[in-house]
């Protein structure tokens, strides 16, 4: 039996300032408590057709699953959506496709997320912000090294190289976490369009101020505020 939370989200994508195309893709399932931000690489026809096959092979889960039955449907539905980028950049033959991944889902009153690649999720709770993904990137390693802040990773010149994207290599592996929704909590699903241009410190602040109906819409705003040189994808969820 999957008991419904109440939950209430905002999200948006923007092109940017510098891109002609969106290669990112949003996806919202409120009815199914399900939400994914997909970044696309590849360049035009190919890291928007990346995202989207991200996206829509995960709004093809059913409705009706059980929560240990939707996460391996989630699950599944982003192997599947590997296995279609891997033979599409194949058939072209014209370099790498690949696209991020992190995917929200909420059931009985907890959560579970997926993800591959540097989109990320955050949660703010009374005591303050924290990044509950770990980038699958080469300035990743640096950070959990302690050489450098998460924040200091995105002014590195290599911030964009990423190591694991759905469509690249043979295998996917994605990385999982779970936990308890309590009243109160505020997630942040993002691609890298918005962090590369709001710190931990910017994400809090506004995170905390905004309502839900706005809040969205002010972190697109301070990217592209801040040079808008990415796609910009945001998706907020607050658990009543």
């Amino acid at each position: 039996m999957n008991t419904k939370n109440r939950l209430r989200f905002s999200a948006t994508t923007h092109v940017g300032h510098k891109r002609k195309i969106n290669e990112d893709s949003i996806l919202a399932l409120p009815d199914q408590q399900i939400w994914t931000v997909s970044d696309g690489m590849g360049g035009h026809a190919g890291g928007d057709f990346a995202s989207q096959t991200v996206v829509d092979s995960i709004a093809m889960i059913d409705p009706g699953l059980d929560p240990a039955a939707l996460l391996s449907a989630l699950r599944g539905a982003i192997r599947s959506a590997h296995d279609v980028i891997v033979r599409e950049s194949e058939q072209r033959g014209s370099g790498t496709i690949g696209a991020t991944v992190v995917t929200f889902v909420a059931a009985n009153g907890h959560f579970a997320a997926f993800w591959a690649g540097d989109s990320r999720l955050y949660r703010l709770q009374s005591g303050g912000i924290e990044m509950l993904t770990s980038d699958h990137s080469v300035v990743a390693d640096l950070v959990h090294a302690g050489q450098m802040t998460w924040d200091e990773a995105e002014q590195h010149p290599q911030s964009n190289a990423i190591t694991r994207a759905v469509g690249v290599g043979d295998d996917l592996e994605l990385d999982k976490i779970r936990g308890e929704l309590f009243p109160g909590d505020r997630f942040l699903l993002c691609s890298d369009g918005l962090t590369k241009y709001a710190t931990f410190a910017t994400l809090e602040r506004v995170l905390r101020a905004e309502p839900i109906e706005t809040v969205a819409d002010t972190l697109q705003q301070i990217a592209l505020d801040g040079g808008g040189a990415d796609n910009i994808s945001i998706i907020v969820i607050d658990v009543l």
